[in-house]
């Protein structure tokens, strides 16, 4: 680790930039709707099928331009697309306060998919990796430390927004701390340097990365980088589908609401933990096999939910494996690619990982919840269980380059 003053004036400065400002985008644009589309459907008359539609809307967006995000940061550098996304999203957040009618809700929510594109984890990983180069991997690591907390921060600063000043008043407090806070932070402190290799200083590289196999690293155009996104993607749908129903789930199984919410607090304290171990023990390893252990605990303990009679202890033990299981997929997303392509277009590589990985995290919500309500709670359990076993499979057929970066 860096000694403590690179945090501030070194090339680390970005870790700490990017520390503040990943907890105020998750938390002003991702967290809060849990616990504002309620409110804002019963305020507009809506079904909170239709306003929780305008969330999925701006994920698949999100989606479906991060490849370009994560090329224009290989090219610009983030502390010029990163100002951008979070400008937009406080814009965007207005833009939601405003919103009367769904056709403009809708709208609103695709401009913050963009804004969301350019101001969560991929865009700050895309950053890091132009700026570090092959040296990305304790930086990443580093950043989701900060980044599990925004969770644990936002919902109760949202709940206590909400009961001061209403969602209208909520929405309004994060568009002023992405504008004056983040959107400044981003276009002021963020470092401007990047590595050699990294990006387009790579002389021999095209920015894309495709194509290109240096000592130890495949090419980016080929059947490792499919099994990557589709590992990836398939992945998305576990953390998204259970954010939806499990805590839902586990009281239909028999649990009081105040043991599923408790259950549901130890989700962050794992992944923090798990992190805190990968920073500390697994720089050893290849972050590969960090991504099939994580998703191979997640399947061992959806067998164990479906083998062991059900109670709050497996519950709990359940939401601790998830937990540290989701704490190392973040990592191993930006530094599996690192690891396995190079440093060549990265953000490029992150955001074409990223795409699918959004567009499949936005329809998990509904498609789990339709097959709970049609089939039955296990058998939604079963799907999500299945694409986690998907990933792990993925995972382990793509085989790791000779040489470690």
């Amino acid at each position: 680790m860096p000694a403590a003053r690179d945090f501030i004036f070194g090339p680390w400065r970005a870790v700490s930039v990017l520390g503040v400002t990943q907890i105020l985008s998750w938390g002003a644009l991702f967290y809060p709707p849990v616990l504002t589309v309620p409110l804002i459907a019963a305020d507009r008359g809506w079904s909170r099928a239709l306003a929780m539609g305008g969330f999925s809307a701006a994920l698949l967006v999100g989606g479906l331009c991060s490849r370009y995000v994560g090329a224009t940061i290989d090219r610009l550098g983030g502390h010029v697309v990163m100002p951008a996304g979070s400008l937009l999203g406080a814009a965007g957040l207005v833009g939601l306060v405003a919103a009367d009618n769904a056709a403009v809700y809708f709208a609103v929510w695709m401009v913050l998919g963009v804004a969301m594109a350019g101001s969560l984890y991929d865009p700050a990983f895309a950053t890091l990796g132009r700026i570090f180069g092959a040296g990305a991997r304790a930086p990443i690591t580093t950043l989701t430390l900060a980044g599990g907390f925004a969770s644990t921060v936002s919902w109760p600063a949202t709940q206590f927004l909400i009961d001061a000043v209403g969602w209208r008043g909520t929405y309004l407090v994060y568009a002023v701390l992405l504008a004056a806070v983040a959107a400044p932070l981003h276009a002021l402190a963020l470092p401007r340097q990047h590595a050699v290799g990294a990006g387009r200083t790579a002389p021999t590289a095209p920015a894309n990365g495709a194509g290109v196999k240096s000592a130890g690293h495949l090419p980016a155009d080929g059947i490792a980088f499919v099994l990557i996104a589709a590992g990836f993607a398939a992945y998305a749908f576990v953390p998204s589908a259970l954010s939806a129903q499990l805590l839902a789930i586990f009281q239909r199984f028999g649990l009081a609401p105040e043991t599923a919410v408790a259950v549901g607090m130890l989700f962050g304290p794992a992944q923090v933990l798990a992190r805190l171990c990968e920073l500390s023990f697994g720089r050893r390893l290849h972050p590969l096999w960090i991504a099939r252990f994580a998703v191979g605990i997640v399947v061992a303990a959806f067998a164990a939910l479906a083998l062991i009679p059900f109670s709050a202890a497996v519950a709990a033990v359940f939401a601790v494996i998830y937990g540290m299981a989701n704490g190392l997929l973040t990592i191993a997303r930006g530094t599996v690619p690192l690891a396995l392509f190079g440093a060549a277009g990265y953000g490029r590589l992150v955001g074409r990982i990223g795409g699918p990985f959004l567009i499949v995290q936005a329809l998990a919500p509904v498609v789990v919840t339709l097959v709970a309500d049609r089939a039955s709670d296990a058998m939604g359990l079963t799907l999500v269980a299945a694409f986690a076993a998907v990933a792990l499979v993925s995972f382990l057929m793509i085989r790791q380059p000779a040489e470690r970066i």
